[in-house]
């Protein structure tokens, strides 16, 4: 079982297990996205690019980010909704092969005016590159359940 939201305190930190990006991951999420643009799937174009191969698409990395928060099990059975992104700055490129960490850090945990059950947890959330570089970040925030 999950932290419930009264579980977590401002101030701490998690790191995610590490993850590849892969042409795989790639490849799938152009073709469920319908996102084929060539910055992300053509080497010959993106040898013509300023960082001369491809990048992975910004979005794909975000979702994974979320993955990675759920591969800690901090939010096993207690986590209710996905409610918010905020602020999210892509900052540096990922490259197929780059391998990523998440890092969070616990903004705040709201109980509900409506419903003491339940609450806001904000996390601050860092996609990590291998050499320590932050490729994107922002604000992540899930409704919990409360005890």
């Amino acid at each position: 079982m999950g932290k419930y939201l009264n579980d977590f305190v401002v101030g701490e930190e998690y790191i995610s297990p590490s993850r590849t990006i892969t042409e795989t991951d790639v490849v799938m999420f152009a073709a469920m996205t319908g996102d084929y643009n060539e910055i992300h799937t053509s080497t010959e174009f993106a040898k013509g690019n300023h960082f001369r191969q491809r990048v992975v698409h910004g979005l794909l990395c975000l979702a994974i980010s979320h993955g990675l928060l759920f591969r800690l099990g901090l939010l096993e059975g207690t986590a209710l909704a996905f409610l918010a992104v905020e602020e999210w700055r892509f900052k540096a490129p990922i490259f197929i092969g780059d391998t990523i960490v998440a890092k969070f850090k616990v903004l705040a945990n709201k109980p509900s005016s409506k419903d003491p059950q339940r609450g806001a947890l904000r996390l601050l959330t860092q996609v990590v590159k291998q050499d320590g570089t932050i490729a994107q970040e922002g604000v992540q925030t899930i409704m919990m359940k409360a005890h």
